[in-house]
């Protein structure tokens, strides 16, 4: 019998919560955003924060909306969530987080709520504080709110390529535009046009006090292999130390080495391992 209950965590323990968040600026983000943007309470929030710990030491936590993210936790932290979970229908389309926590999560979960459509065990971590070191593209910027139209189909190319299903199947991608837009609007997407054409685009999906994390990086298979990625990395990050956050994060599949040679020239130095479970 566990002796650390999991409880629903509301308002009052924003804080600690908060805090928690602190120790795990980069693996941790995408909930602090969502903390930082709507709260714990669960009117306002879309998803819960499940916490672990005695009210006065809240050792992890775990969001369970959209996607289910473990935060700082350890197997009895991870048993305790996978007891309350099993129970209840899955809702979310993926889990994230931590390799270690997601894979024992995930261990304990696929049981109920498998089969998974793809295991990514291994996703190194990265983060830079520094000025890249290496020429910036000069041609590589914000979209505007008028080229949403021509951002859109590379946005759906790559997010086809790098999850394996198309953002349209479910709602004819009315939602996933909706979200390409707000990137846009908030001055979070980046892109290289040619002729009217994007050939390399990427967003800061997730931004935070602590951290910037870029994701949907993609430059267009005509255009592969003709070394314009570093540089243009290299123009995003530079524009998110000095614009927006004090580091640039990300996190990449360990198979993609092209992806990891511009990192590393971009100066990306690795924080620690995330795995994601695809349904």
């Amino acid at each position: 019998m566990l002796t650390v209950p999991v409880r629903q965590l509301g308002e009052s323990e924003r804080r600690a919560v908060e805090r928690l968040l602190d120790r795990d600026p980069f693996a941790g983000a995408q909930v602090a955003e969502r903390v930082a943007a709507r709260g714990l309470a669960w009117w306002r929030a879309d998803g819960r924060i499940l916490g672990y710990g005695a009210r006065r030491q809240l050792e992890s936590i775990c969001w369970v909306g959209g996607n289910l993210t473990p935060v700082l936790a350890d197997p009895s932290a991870v048993a305790a969530y996978a007891d309350l979970l099993a129970g209840e229908e899955r809702f979310c389309s993926s889990i994230v987080g931590r390799a270690d926590a997601v894979l024992q999560l995930w261990d304990r979960l696929c049981g109920h709520w498998g089969p998974a459509r793809d295991v990514r065990p291994n996703q190194p971590l990265l983060a830079v504080d520094a000025l890249p070191s290496v020429p910036v593209d000069q041609q590589v910027r914000q979209v505007r709110a008028g080229e949403v139209d021509a951002l859109f189909p590379a946005a759906v190319a790559m997010y086809t390529e790098e999850v394996g299903a198309s953002p349209l199947a479910e709602d004819g991608g009315r939602g996933y535009r909706r979200r390409v837009t707000e990137l846009v609007r908030t001055g979070r997407a980046y892109a290289r046009f040619v002729d009217g054409r994007v050939v390399f685009k990427a967003e800061l999906a997730v931004v935070t006090r602590r951290t910037a994390q870029v994701q949907g990086v993609w430059v267009d298979p005509a255009w592969r292999g003709r070394g314009i990625a570093t540089a243009a990395m290299a123009a995003v990050v530079r524009d998110a130390l000095l614009r927006v956050a004090p580091t640039v994060s990300l996190y990449v599949n360990d198979f993609n080495l092209p992806a990891r040679r511009v990192y590393r020239r971009c100066g990306f130095r690795p924080v620690g391992t995330l795995a994601t479970v695809l349904f």
